[in-house]
């Protein structure tokens, strides 16, 4: 249970690396085919925010990344909760504010990597 959650918190940072990458770097060009629902204009115009939460996304990233390379296994799922929740919680935001489907690409499975980091805790 433990290979698992390890390997759905990696997985969550691979994500969260991948939108990095999308909002910092491909925000005028691929970014296009996936945000559907901003106007085409304001892709460029919006460069400097996207980013921005690019680069939170990378803190993000790191933080699960951090939570992996934490030797004491108290202290890495202390980590790892903290961050799945910030995860959790800004995907809650994203999906009110922005797309909805972000609650099911970011908060979904934060909340499910939760409860299989629970789960391989009680054992």
């Amino acid at each position: 249970m433990i290979i698992l959650s390890d390997t759905l918190i990696g997985a969550i940072a691979l994500l969260h690396i991948y939108i990095l990458w999308l909002e910092m770097f491909g925000w005028t060009t691929r970014a296009r085919k996936v945000f559907k629902s901003i106007p085409p204009d304001l892709f460029e115009k919006t460069k400097a925010l996207a980013a921005n939460q690019g680069l939170y996304n990378g803190f993000l990233a790191a933080g699960l990344i951090w939570a992996l390379l934490i030797p004491d296994p108290l202290w890495s799922v202390y980590v790892a909760y903290f961050f799945l929740t910030c995860i959790a919680i800004a995907g809650i935001y994203g999906a009110i504010t922005a797309q909805w489907s972000i609650l099911f690409v970011q908060t979904m499975p934060a909340l499910i990597t939760m409860l299989v980091v629970f789960l391989s805790t009680q054992f």
